[in-house]
């Protein structure tokens, strides 16, 4: 068959092939099932299967295995998927592309974070991100729990770098973090010094709940040992913020971040101790899903991101 034949069959082969068709078979086959594929998209679950239907029957192959409980790729549907996504992943970029040449950053960005990271990055990074491109709008959702963002709706993640899942590409955003032991004056004077994590023993600790069942550990190093204590104490909260009230409060130590705690160390109301044994560790990170679509907006918010990073590192 000569080149121009080849075109010629192969524009036949293409033509035959409805864009919305292969949108939809991309969407169930990234999110893992129709009715994801349908709220990512904007579009009915009926729309989203009658259109994969419609694929199936003009390949004459099946795509999916299906069931009442989930949806898998069939072989064919897994060679289908993995020649197909890059291809119009290159096309939905090269157009986005060509799109931000014409239009600034619009719509909403999704952003699952914890309470802490969200605080830090509330002001030197969203609002100003907000102030910079108006027409954009930002939901931050925070969690204790890790979460898979793909499949909760989220654009990205904010958590400390320790935290984020290994198949994500993940962006440094924040100077490090910092773990410290903190009481208040009132309450050092009346119990035993502290000298070491082992000395925490003859304290009242305030503990924070993580889970229903696990209260948080509290983490020690110095000089390359590593101590892992199972404080105890009469009060546990969920919160940080209540932990360091009921710290001030001088009922006994609490183990929060140094940036949380800044304002009260400042003003003398908390006391660090065991300084030696809570250094700090790699700060807050923004992740997101690899191969994934990204919207103009996302692209903007990863941009501004670096450049604040940047920015603050030149003044430091």
């Amino acid at each position: 068959m000569d080149k121009n034949a080849q075109i010629s069959e192969l524009f036949r082969t293409v033509s035959a092939l409805q864009p919305a068709e292969l949108a939809a078979f991309l969407a169930v086959a990234q999110f893992g099932g129709f009715r994801v594929a349908a709220r990512k998209s904007g579009l009915s679950s009926s729309a989203i299967s009658h259109s994969v239907a419609s694929l199936e029957t003009r390949l004459k192959v099946q795509l999916f295995h299906r069931t009442t409980r989930y949806v898998s790729l069939t072989d064919a549907g897994q060679i289908l998927f993995s020649r197909l996504s890059p291809v119009l992943l290159s096309i939905a970029d090269t157009i986005q592309d060509i799109g931000d040449f014409a239009t600034s950053p619009t719509g909403l960005l999704r952003i699952n974070a914890d309470l802490t990271a969200a605080e830090q990055v509330l002001k030197p990074l969203v609002l100003d991100f907000l102030h910079a491109y108006p027409e954009m709008q930002v939901e931050i959702v925070c969690e204790k729990q890790l979460i898979d963002i793909a499949e909760g709706g989220f654009d990205c993640g904010i958590r400390t770098a320790e935290l984020v899942p290994i198949d994500m590409v993940s962006v440094p955003i924040g100077l490090e973090q910092q773990h410290i032991v903190v009481g208040a004056p009132s309450y050092l004077e009346k119990f035993p010094p502290l000298l070491s994590p082992s000395d925490l023993s003859q304290h009242r600790c305030i503990q924070l709940r993580i889970t229903s069942a696990i209260p948080y550990r509290w983490e020690f190093e110095l000089r390359g040992e590593s101590i892992i204590v199972e404080t105890k104490g009469g009060l546990t909260l969920d919160n940080s913020r209540l932990i360091l009230t009921a710290a001030i409060g001088g009922y006994g130590l609490g183990y929060v971040t140094k940036w949380a705690a800044g304002p009260s160390l400042a003003s003398g109301q908390l006391v660090q101790v065991l300084h030696e044994w809570t250094p700090p560790y790699p700060g807050l990170c923004l992740y997101y899903p690899k191969h994934r679509y990204m919207s103009h907006g996302m692209r903007a918010f990863i941009a501004f991101s670096r450049e604040i990073v940047w920015n603050n590192a030149k003044l430091s």
